[in-house]
């Protein structure tokens, strides 16, 4: 399982869509304009791109730094278990004003997953991505970062709470980077083809405004790396395993 002392049941999954926090470089502040145009110019590698370049790349890049960016949706996961056996998935996400996603994820984790010797957290590339980006978000909203997410200098196995399937397949090698979707296949876990991709949700949050789409595609991915973490673990499961989205829209 998640460890040796872990059960199943214990491990909540989890995934976090992001989007730039404005819809385009020109609705930034005029403090954080000039900001992007210093970070645009470190991304690109190119300290000669000018300031139309540098708005354009705000929209395609913008959402994965956490000082330029915000999270639109979180997914969370379990699996229920009967008589030794996955008997179904249920995920729940959150998703609206900020703050809001940021304080029903620390009431969760409070009330439910609050304990890291017992119970466990499981994301792709969750530690360096998902829960620092959230905690740096709850930091600026002024939250208190849960204990669960609380990893600030902190020891390696002081955070073994915190599974990672890409650390899980990388095996010690740390000179690549393998994404979700790559992993899912190379490991015959069935995907939806029919959805948008990370590169996507700035755009379909801003422009498209449809947040359904975003929410169903961070629910999507959360019951994907389930299934991964399943087969990473050598743990058996039915293919069509029953997942029940207890997420509702207004």
């Amino acid at each position: 399982m998640a460890s040796a002392k872990k059960k199943l049941t214990d491990t909540l999954f989890v995934d976090i869509e992001t989007a730039g926090t404005v819809a385009k470089f020109d609705d930034l502040p005029v403090a954080l304009q000039k900001l992007w145009l210093i970070k645009a110019r470190q991304i690109s590698r190119d300290k000669d791109l000018d300031t139309y370049e540098c708005a354009e790349l705000y929209a395609k890049k913008a959402g994965i730094y956490s000082e330029f960016a915000k999270v639109v949706c979180v997914s969370v996961g379990y699996f229920q278990v009967k008589k030794g056996k996955i008997s179904g998935f249920r995920c729940k996400s959150f998703y609206g004003e900020e703050v809001d996603i940021l304080r029903n994820l620390i009431t969760l984790l409070k009330e439910h997953f609050d304990q890291p010797k017992q119970q466990a957290i499981c994301g792709h590339n969750i530690k360096e991505f998902d829960i620092p980006f959230l905690c740096r978000r709850m930091v600026i909203h002024k939250l208190k970062v849960p204990k669960m997410l609380d990893i600030s200098g902190k020891k390696p196995w002081e955070v073994d709470h915190l599974v990672d399937t890409l650390h899980l397949w990388r095996f010690g090698d740390y000179k690549n980077y393998t994404s979700l979707a790559l992993l899912a296949i190379v490991l015959d876990v069935p995907t939806p083809k029919d959805d948008i991709d990370g590169s996507q949700v700035h755009a379909t949050y801003w422009k498209e405004q449809d947040i359904e789409r975003i929410v169903r595609y961070c629910e999507k991915d959360v019951m994907t790396v389930a299934k991964v973490f399943l087969r990473l673990k050598r743990i058996p499961y039915e293919e069509d395993i029953v997942v029940q989205s207890r997420t509702t829209f207004v």
